[in-house]
């Protein structure tokens, strides 16, 4: 108790996912996206797809959902997530799904925290490889993308979310981590 009333107003913590969390991220997901893309109700759609299969289908042994938090002396406020899962289709590869961070977060590392946490985990358990979809106007998430050293590997113009859009590939291959470092 007192370890939390004394940490700073607005510290940052990032933790794995509780069950209730599944919903905030759905709805955060649907609230934010509709105000700041106008994307529609497919997008929502998709957002429970993949947040419901990863509630009733992971292995916490190989995937992992987490969830950055606001803490203050009296609250803890979700302002962002990442969920890493198993490709389906290629057992070494995983892929990143449903990012956000929320706007009163942005600009402060959170981001870059959660796909370094990402990337760590995904290394750790011996992907070979971390894969992700995204949208080309998502300028912020992309560029955090690179920075990390995600290279894009396909583009694709599609009806999607109410509007065209550009679909983006991307995909970052894993070197272990050498014993000696």
């Amino acid at each position: 108790m007192a370890e939390t009333a004394s940490r700073p107003t607005n510290y940052i913590t990032i933790r794995t996912h509780k069950p209730a969390d599944i919903e905030w991220i759905i709805s955060r997901h649907g609230t934010l996206y509709a105000a700041e893309y106008n994307f529609n109700d497919k997008f929502i759609s998709l957002v429970t797809k993949i947040a419901s299969d990863f509630q009733q289908n992971h292995d916490p042994t190989s995937e992992r959902c987490w969830i950055a938090e606001r803490t203050d002396k009296t609250t803890n406020e979700p302002v962002g997530c990442m969920m890493l899962v198993k490709d389906v289709d290629s057992p070494d590869t995983a892929r990143l799904r449903l990012f956000l961070v929320e706007p009163s977060a942005r600009g402060t590392g959170v981001g870059r925290s959660l796909l370094k946490q990402c990337i760590e985990f995904a290394r750790d358990v011996g992907y070979k490889r971390v894969v992700l979809w995204t949208q080309s106007i998502l300028g912020s998430a992309r560029r955090l993308y690179k920075a990390e050293g995600f290279q894009l590997v396909k583009e694709e113009e599609h009806e999607g979310f109410g509007m065209t859009l550009v679909g983006e590939l991307w995909e970052l291959e894993l070197e272990k981590k050498s014993q000696d470092a």
